[in-house]
C-alpha cells in the first residue's frame, strides 16, 4: 500500500486532500497543531504537533512515504495578512516549518514532496489594473509582493526547488489562487472572501446591508476545493516541477462575488463599503503553463462552487446562533 503524509492535516485543503487520498487507497498521516474543525479527519494516523519544532518533523516522518503533502503555514485573510500585524509572526513561522521539513524529508530519502505556494508572491507592480492583472508564472520578477506572507512563500519556492537542484529531489510547486469550499474557516478573522461574504449574507436580514473593505471594484478570481484537489495531485504524480498556477481563470469583482452568493441565498441585500485592508487591486489565475504541462486546468464555474459552499456556511451560522440562543435562555 502506498502511504502519504499531509503536512496541515487539520486545515481546509489538507483535510480535503487526506480524503482524496483515503479514497485512492493510500496509508495517510496527518501532521498539525489541531484536527479538522469541521469533521472527523480520515486520516489512518494523525499527530498532534508543532512542524516549527524539528523533533516533531522527525516524528512525523519515521519512514519513508511515497508522496509528502506541505500546505503547513501561518496565513489567514485580508484582515490577518494585510495590516502588518502579523508580519514577523507569518515570516517565522511558515519558514522555520519549511525549512524543517525540507531537512527531515532529504534525510529520509524522500523525493517526492509537494509545496503549496501562493498568488500573493507575485509582484504588485502588476496588479494594479482590476482589468488586467499580470501573473503568468515568469512574471515572478523583479519580485516585489505584496505582503510579507507573500515575500515568505517566494522564498520557499526557491527552497524547495534548489533541494531539487542539489539534493536531487522531486518537489513540486503549485501558486495556489484564492482556494474555497465547505469546512473551511468562516469566521473569526482569517476566513477568505468568499466564507466572509457567504457567512455576512446569511448573517444579514433580507433588506439591510452587509459591509465590505473597499470599494469592491478590485478583482480576483476563486477555485473550489474539489479542483485545487485533483490539480495538486496531478502536478505533485507529474514530472513538472514547477512553479505553477493552481486556479480558476474566471476572474470577478469583489461586488459581483456578492451578488454571486446573494442570488444563490435569494437574498437582496444593499452593500456598504468601508475602509479595511484589501491587497492587490487585481488578480487572476494565468493557466496557460499548466494546460501545457500537465494538459487539464480547472473549468468549473465559480457559481457552481457557491452553490455548494453557501449551504453549508448558513447552516453554521444557523448553528451559532442556535448555541448563542441557548446560552442566553
Amino acid at each position: 500500500m502506498k502511504s502519504a503524509l499531509v503536512c496541515g492535516a487539520g486545515g481546509f485543503i489538507g483535510s480535503h486532500l487526506v480524503k482524496e487520498l483515503k479514497r485512492q487507497g493510500f496509508w495517510v498521516r496527518g501532521v498539525d497543531l489541531k484536527y479538522p474543525q469541521f469533521a472527523e479527519t480520515a486520516a489512518d494516523d494523525f499527530i498532534i504537533g508543532d512542524l516549527r519544532d524539528p523533533y516533531v518533523c522527525r516524528a512525523a516522518i519515521d519512514r519513508k512515504f511515497d508522496e509528502v503533502y506541505q500546505l503547513a503555514a501561518d496565513m489567514g485573510g485580508a484582515g490577518y495578512i494585510f495590516t502588518g500585524e502579523n508580519d514577523a509572526d507569518i515570516m517565522h513561522n511558515s519558514a522555520l516549518i519549511n525549512l524543517n521539513m525540507l531537512e527531515a524529508c532529504h534525510k529520509r530519502n524522500i523525493k517526492r514532496v509537494f509545496y503549496s505556494s501562493s498568488a500573493c508572491m507575485y509582484p504588485a507592480y502588476n496588479q494594479e489594473d482590476p482589468d488586467n492583472p499580470k501573473t503568468h508564472e515568469d512574471s515572478a520578477y523583479p519580485a516585489a509582493p505584496d505582503s510579507e506572507y507573500g515575500w515568505e512563500k517566494l522564498f520557499s519556492e526557491r527552497l524547495y526547488l534548489a533541494f531539487n537542484r542539489n539534493h536531487g529531489m522531486e518537489c513540486r510547486v503549485a501558486r495556489y489562487h484564492n482556494i474555497f469550499g465547505p469546512e473551511g474557516t468562516w469566521e473569526g478573522g482569517k476566513e477568505k472572501a468568499p466564507a466572509a461574504l457567504c457567512r455576512k449574507i446569511a448573517e444579514a436580514e433580507p433588506g439591510s446591508e452587509i459591509e465590505m473593505w473597499g470599494d469592491g471594484k478590485q478583482t480576483r478570481s476563486f477555485l473550489y476545493i474539489d479542483q485545487c484537489i485533483k490539480g495538486t495531485i496531478l502536478l505533485t504524480r507529474s514530472d513538472f516541477e514547477g512553479p505553477v498556477n493552481i486556479g480558476s481563470e474566471e476572474m470577478v469583482t469583489i461586488n459581483d462575488l456578492a451578488r454571486m452568493i446573494m442570488d444563490i441565498a435569494a437574498k437582496p441585500l444593499g452593500i456598504r463599503h468601508i475602509p479595511g485592508p484589501v491587497g492587490v487591486r487585481g488578480r487572476n489565475s494565468h493557466n496557460e503553463l499548466i494546460r501545457k504541462r500537465l494538459g487539464w486546468a480547472p473549468d468549473e464555474p465559480l457559481a457552481e462552487g457557491l452553490r455548494r459552499t453557501y449551504p453549508w456556511i448558513a447552516a453554521q451560522v444557523e448553528r451559532k446562533r442556535g448555541r448563542n440562543a441557548r446560552a442566553a435562555a
